[in-house]
């Protein structure tokens, strides 16, 4: 492979957890050097003892899942010579990133302000639950309860039941997504212009501009979109769950050609009524559709029916977690790679989404907290001795 896009890029992160270390590790991916700075007063990223599963000491299956390609540096910003370093550090970078609570970059002196005279061209990224400038900067919060104050959960699970939440942190992995977008592209204007600057992203307004067009009809039109039975898409029919004869499949005919097509291949006249040849008739009569959908799919397996519209007509079977990581498919794809680790010499971790001419990057286990620490302070100029004192002093 080519140089990588990133590759001499130096991003210092300091970041724990699980929103910021994953927009980290995109980065990291793309060839960035990311430095992850740990305080050895709390051993390092918390992630490192979130359970079950560990990897021998400080370190876990969870800490790993977020932080692969990373370098770590052990560093306690609150000391006066753990600040002297990271200076050091930041005249070298070309951008600081954190996902600390709103108040607490400027506290620990993270923001360009606080930073540009060290270095004009540096970009300070912040991910904070609310962000750094409105009267909830203080308060920590987590990726949940944006799902609840959002409105997200409203719309999540079936109607008539609680509120429900996404299975997996969404709202924690698109706004790391997202303060890697606003990071890249502040790089970008400060390898330009010779002039950094401070990119915020919250949990919150990532959470909330997740609502999309419902909020927009809402805003609009005074539309209140509300959840619709089998997950179905709330203006477009067919696109829901349907019966088949041992399960259910995701049928999605979203255009009047796709329509015609599934009617076509199903070959029922009932489906051949005049409520159900339009998307406006058949959003109109959604509830007699699933009657007849249900009836005729119910006829064959979830596999007849993925083999008989592959390719025509988009539709997926609905798997549980086991079955949706033994599918043949992701290893066709190479969405599972094997990544090193000095416990489990065939860790298995999910792949990098992104290619790079037609190719997955390579990962490469995180090390042990502070393992690059010696290396990154003697290229700073800090000779053994001193480094020892750091230790000893544990600045490190």
């Amino acid at each position: 492979m080519k140089a990588l896009p990133l590759q001499g890029i130096r991003i210092v992160a300091v970041e724990q957890y699980g929103a910021g270390p994953y927009g980290s590790m995109f980065l990291a991916d793309l060839g960035a050097e990311v430095i992850k700075i740990e305080n050895p007063a709390i051993g390092g990223d918390v992630s490192r003892q979130t359970g079950p599963f560990f990897l021998g000491d400080n370190d876990s299956y969870f800490f790993q899942t977020f932080n692969l390609n990373k370098k770590s540096l052990t560093l306690d910003l609150k000391q006066p010579e753990g600040r002297t370093v990271f200076e050091k550090l930041v005249a070298s970078a070309d951008a600081v990133t954190n996902n600390l609570r709103g108040d607490q970059p400027d506290k620990l002196g993270l923001t360009y302000q606080a930073l540009q005279h060290i270095n004009p061209k540096i970009v300070c990224g912040h991910l904070s639950a609310y962000g750094r400038d409105n009267d909830r900067k203080s308060w920590p919060g987590y990726d949940y309860l944006m799902q609840a104050e959002a409105g997200l959960m409203s719309l999540t699970g079936e109607p008539g039941q609680p509120p429900a939440r996404f299975g997996v942190s969404m709202v924690d992995f698109m706004t790391g997504a997202v303060a890697s977008l606003g990071l890249t592209a502040a790089l970008l204007g400060a390898h330009r212009t010779g002039q950094g600057r401070d990119v915020d992203v919250s949990l919150f307004d990532v959470a909330l501009h997740q609502l999309s067009y419902p909020a927009t009809w809402y805003l609009n039109q005074g539309h209140i979109t509300e959840r619709v039975a089998r997950s179905a898409h709330p203006a477009t029919v067919p696109c829901q769950l349907y019966k088949t004869a041992d399960g259910f499949i995701f049928l999605m005919a979203m255009t009047d050609k796709f329509w015609q097509v599934l009617v076509g291949i199903l070959q029922d006249e009932a489906l051949l009524q005049p409520r159900f040849s339009s998307v406006a008739n058949r959003r109109e009569h959604r509830d007699a559709l699933t009657l007849e959908m249900d009836r005729v799919l119910s006829q064959q397996s979830t596999a007849y029916w993925l083999e008989t519209l592959k390719g025509q007509i988009p539709c997926a079977p609905v798997l549980d977690l086991p079955q949706a990581l033994q599918n043949p498919y992701i290893r066709d794809i190479g969405m599972v790679r094997t990544v090193p680790h000095p416990e489990k010499a065939d860790m298995q971790i999910l792949g990098c989404p992104i290619k790079v001419d037609g190719q997955r990057m390579a990962g490469r286990a995180a090390g042990a907290m502070g393992a690059d620490s010696v290396s990154i302070l003697s290229e700073l100029g800090y000779s053994g001795s001193e480094i020892a004192k750091l230790k000893l002093a544990h600045v490190i």
